[in-house]
C-alpha cells in the first residue's frame, strides 16, 4: 500500500479520535493534541521512508524549534476575556501572527 495513504490514515485516525474526545473531555484531548503524539508517528515514518538519518534527526531539531514558537497561535485565545475577543476573532487573529512564528522558526532554525 501507499505510504502517502498509510501516513494519511493514522494522522485522520490520531485527529479525529481527539477532536471526539474534546466533546466529551476537553481538558484530556487538550493535553493529548499537545503530546507530542505526531511527532512519535511522523519521526519514524520519516526515517522509515527516506532511510536518512541526518533528515530525520534535521526534522526533529526543526519541530523543536516549532513548538514553542507555534505557541504564539494561543495567545489571542488567552486574551479573549480581557480583549472581549468572539471564539472566530481569536482563531483568524492566531492564524494571523503564525507567519511572523514562521520566520522566526525559520531563523532559529538556521541556528541550530
Amino acid at each position: 500500500m501507499n505510504p502517502f495513504i498509510i501516513n494519511t490514515f493514522i494522522a485522520a485516525i490520531l485527529i479525529g479520535s481527539v477532536a471526539w474526545l474534546s466533546g466529551r473531555s476537553p481538558i484530556i484531548a487538550g493535553f493529548m493534541i499537545a503530546m507530542p503524539v505526531s511527532t512519535l508517528i511522523v519521526l519514524p515514518m520519516s526515517y522509515l521512508q527516506h532511510g536518512d538519518q541526518e533528515a530525520t534527526v534535521t526534522l526533529a531539531r526543526s519541530i523543536f524549534i516549532a513548538i514553542p514558537v507555534t505557541l504564539m497561535f494561543f495567545v489571542p485565545f488567552l486574551l479573549t476575556t480581557r480583549l472581549g475577543l468572539s471564539f472566530w476573532q481569536a482563531y483568524f487573529l492566531g492564524a494571523a501572527i503564525l507567519p511572523v512564528g514562521f520566520l522566526a522558526h525559520r531563523m532559529l532554525a538556521r541556528l541550530i
